[in-house]
């Protein structure tokens, strides 16, 4: 299977340059010993029944992450009337190019939608001779087009817009791979609101890449704004499935101020939860880059520390920010007037 992820173009002073990444993967065999002494961990750590490992939801979720990764395999992707070498897929499965694009081609081929860009969407070229009826030539993906300045939202995923309950091991792989995502509630409208306000997404994640396509649907079914995803590079271990999911984000600021570096030019809204270290990482990305950051955003969830001791970390870090840079909040209403 190819999944591609959405990605996003900068202005440069020829163009565009933009870029397409995903991954290749080969779902394990039903019968496999790995996929059968995964599942049997899975069902003892979750004390799963048979009907529960029966059900769509597991079936379609644990499938994100059964699988085998393809390394070497050459792809090419249509955009437009062009099509692009995206070069062999690595060790891990994964893939990413960069490419050029002019103006009148973006232009040409893509499409305006809210928040003040343009999506361009390309697909798989498949080869002559597939050796794998599993790469399907339906495969397609989508690169936001976002302009130098304006304003763009930077958001978790678990707990800020979806209700994971990271702080819970055992309710975050249920909610992972037993229900349906759920949004947190007024979040799809806060969103929605900004995004007619004129503001772009990008959505950086602790969640693996494995979600991404579930994730992308979550998005949309849920009413909140298409973006950019920026998420993790997990490798399932059959002694302990999933046992990474709550691993500290130690990439996400990394990958912020990527985001920020490739739009010097646009003001950050910085959006994640108290559950884990959004507050840190927010707080020591608006110290570096205060010209760029409008604010940050942080939903309390409840805490197993004392009232005391929260208070004192948001206190603690809001003295490190200009007056007001920092805010809680509890109920989604309270974004309404942001960003």
């Amino acid at each position: 299977m190819i999944v591609f992820f959405p990605t996003y173009a900068r202005r440069t002073p020829s163009g565009w340059q933009a870029s397409v990444a995903g991954m290749v993967t080969r779902p394990l065999p039903e019968r496999s010993r790995r996929r059968a002494l995964a599942v049997a961990v899975l069902k003892r750590l979750l004390d799963l029944s048979e009907t529960d490992l029966a059900t769509e939801v597991f079936r379609r979720r644990a499938d994100s992450f059964l699988f085998q990764r393809v390394a070497g395999l050459r792809l090419r992707v249509a955009v437009g009337d062009r099509v692009i070498e995206v070069g062999p897929s690595d060790k891990s499965g994964h893939f990413q190019v960069e490419f050029p694009l002019d103006d009148a081609f973006a232009a040409a081929h893509s499409r305006p939608a809210a928040g003040g860009c343009r999506w361009l969407a390309y697909t798989l070229v498949p080869d002559a001779e597939p050796d794998e009826a599993a790469f399907e030539a339906a495969a397609a993906g989508r690169i936001q087009l976002l302009e130098e300045t304006g304003t763009s939202v930077i958001s978790d995923i678990d707990d800020t817009v979806k209700v994971s309950n990271v702080a819970d091991r055992r309710e975050l792989l249920k909610n992972t791979l037993l229900r349906e995502f759920v949004a947190v509630p007024g979040m799809p409208e806060v969103f929605s609101r900004w995004e007619e306000a004129g503001a772009a997404f990008h959505y950086v994640s602790a969640s693996p890449w494995q979600l991404s396509n579930c994730l992308c649907s979550f998005l949309g079914a849920a009413g909140l704004p298409a973006g950019s995803m920026h998420l993790k590079l997990f490798r399932l271990k059959d002694s302990t499935p999933l046992g990474r999911l709550t691993a500290r984000k130690r990439s996400k600021r990394r990958t912020i101020e990527q985001i920020m570096s490739d739009f010097p030019g646009r003001r950050f809204t910085l959006v994640g939860d108290s559950g884990e270290r959004d507050p840190e990482v927010y707080a020591a990305v608006a110290r570096r880059r205060p010209e760029q950051v409008a604010g940050v955003f942080i939903r309390r969830v409840p805490d197993r520390a004392a009232a005391s001791h929260v208070s004192l970390r948001f206190d603690k870090l809001a003295r490190r920010l200009p007056t007001g840079a920092l805010q809680t909040f509890v109920d989604a209403t309270d974004l309404a007037a942001q960003p």
